[in-house]
Parts: structure tokens; sequence; C-alpha cells
């Protein structure tokens, strides 16, 4: 077998490894896993189907079938559009709009957006008392929008302020519920 065959083998297993065990460290099953990203593709070609509206500035943060749609929108009619798309994906539960109605990011702010996104991670990552792989981030204009899965008030709390001693966050907006609340999420529209 050639060498370069080998070493793909090698980091195909290693690589599904990881995503194995990182699906074990967290509340999520692999299944879910692979649900939320299959979600996250369907809502994506939905978008990049529709060319009648500029979808560039939009972000989309999926978790235990709760999707997050963050960034901007030039229109009400492509917002309403978008929320619309994002109810089209099967294992899509909930669709949670924190679309603005404004002009695109500047890249500048882009920058700010992605430096607060990076050391909030880090911070979660860095704290025994959080489960970081529970909690997604997206940051918009400076405000920082958390998803995810808590298991109690007191990792909650730490979270939050995590996010919100970041340098240079405006708001944080938080849409964490807790392990309990999962299993009762059903799909509305």
């Amino acid at each position: 077998m050639p060498q370069s065959l080998s070493r793909f083998r090698a980091f195909s297993l290693t690589a599904a490894a990881l995503f194995t065990l990182s699906a074990c460290a967290s509340s999520k099953t692999i299944g879910s896993s692979v649900d939320d990203f299959n979600a996250a593709n369907t809502v994506r070609g939905a978008l990049f189907s529709d060319r009648s509206y500029d979808y560039s500035d939009v972000d989309l943060t999926l978790y235990a079938g709760r999707l997050l749609l963050t960034g901007t929108m030039h229109t009400e009619e492509g917002r309403r559009k978008l929320v619309a798309n994002a109810w089209k994906a099967d294992n899509v539960r909930q669709v949670i709009d924190e679309i603005q109605i404004a002009p695109k990011t500047k890249r500048g702010q882009g920058f700010t957006d992605s430096r607060i996104d990076q050391a909030i991670k880090t911070k979660l990552l860095t704290d025994r008392g959080v489960a970081s792989s529970d909690y997604k981030i997206a940051v918009s204009n400076s405000v920082v929008y958390m998803l995810g899965v808590a298991r109690d008030q007191v990792e909650l709390d730490r979270a939050l302020n995590h996010a919100r001693s970041t340098a240079g966050v405006k708001l944080v907006r938080s849409h964490v519920i807790y392990q309990d609340d999962v299993a009762g999420l059903t799909k509305a529209p």
C-alpha cells in the first residue's frame, strides 16, 4: 500500500476517534452531532440556492437541533425568507432569530468579533467548572450569543460571566437551556 494512502487512513481513523471522543465528552450523542451537521448543511444548501438575497453576513450556529441565526440582512423580507429556509431542515427543532436589519459587518468589526469569540472559547475551555463542549458561541457586532446546554445554574453563570468579562463585549444574549429541557424540544412550524 502506498505510504500516502496509509497516512490518509491513519488520519481518517484518528479524526473519527477524536469526533467520537468529543461527542462522548459532551451531553450530545454522536447521532445528535450528525443530525446537527446534516441540518446545518441543509440550511446552507437552501441559502446558497436562493440567489434573491445576500446571506453572506449570516452565521448559522446549531446545537442539539436548535439553530441560532446571527449577523445582518439588508431587508426584513430577506430575514423572513432566511427564517423560512431555516425551518426546512429535518433535524432543526427550534430556530432562534437574532438577525439584525443593518448593513454588512465591516472588516475591522469582523476581526474584533473573531478575537472576542476566541477569547471566550479559551476561557470556557480552561474552566474545569464548565463543560465547554456544551456551549456554542456566535459574535456579531460585539454582541455575544451563547447557545448550548448547561448542567445547572452555577455552570451557566460561570459561562455567562466569562463572556461578560471579555474585553470588547457590548452585550451577552443567552439561549442556553438546561439538560432536562432538551428532551422537551419539538419542531414547531
